[in-house]
């Protein structure tokens, strides 16, 4: 494979949103990232940064409403982008696993691309303080559901340790990108499934 075959462009407007985003999995080429909330830049940075990816993001949405549109659909977004570059996902180690501790916090997230889309979200079962720039934990499950529903993942996102909004959703999302960057590596020339599709 080479990276311009695992590269992908995607536009998604709506009445709510209007995105624009490329991810090349191969070429961690830093990408402008601009969605007009500054707590989204900084984890979409740390979801290029840890997963070694190349990813611009340009999106522009109702923030005078509140970040669950723009959150939600940069996630779809994302998550088109990541199927198309994947394409027929052969030789791709597929799965992925990490954990990450941001100080009190500890996160443990498990990828799967298996071409289904399942999140299993635990830190909605549990109390988690206050917000991070107006982005609480319910908006990264809605941008992770966005992402998982159009990529085709199943994703498990447990939380350990750790109840402050901001180390919470940092550790998450950077667990989320280093197992994502395992997931998508080239390792074999088959692929990895006994079905013989993902």
């Amino acid at each position: 494979m080479t990276s311009q075959q695992r590269r992908a462009e995607v536009h998604r407007h709506t009445h709510e949103t209007d995105i624009r985003i490329t991810l090349d999995l191969d070429a961690a080429v830093p990408g402008g990232i601009s969605t007009g909330h500054g707590f989204l830049d900084h984890m979409l940075d740390q979801l290029a940064r840890h997963g070694r990816l190349g990813l611009n993001v340009q999106a522009t949405g109702d923030l005078h409403i509140e970040p669950h549109h723009l959150a939600e659909d940069v996630g779809i977004t994302v998550g088109q982008a990541l199927s198309r570059a994947l394409g027929d996902r052969v030789g791709i180690e597929r799965y992925g696993s990490q954990f990450v501790p941001m100080d009190e916090t500890l996160a443990h997230v498990v990828v799967d691309l298996s071409g289904r889309a399942h999140l299993a979200f635990e830190p909605e079962r549990l109390h988690v303080w206050g917000m991070a720039g107006s982005f609480s934990h319910y908006h990264l499950r809605e941008f992770l559901r966005g992402l998982c529903n159009h990529a085709g993942v199943t994703l498990h996102v447990r939380l350990l340790a750790g109840r402050e909004a901001h180390h919470v959703i940092e550790a998450i999302m950077k667990a989320f990108a280093r197992a994502l960057r395992d997931a998508v590596a080239v390792t074999g020339s088959g692929l990895p499934s006994t079905k013989g599709l993902l």
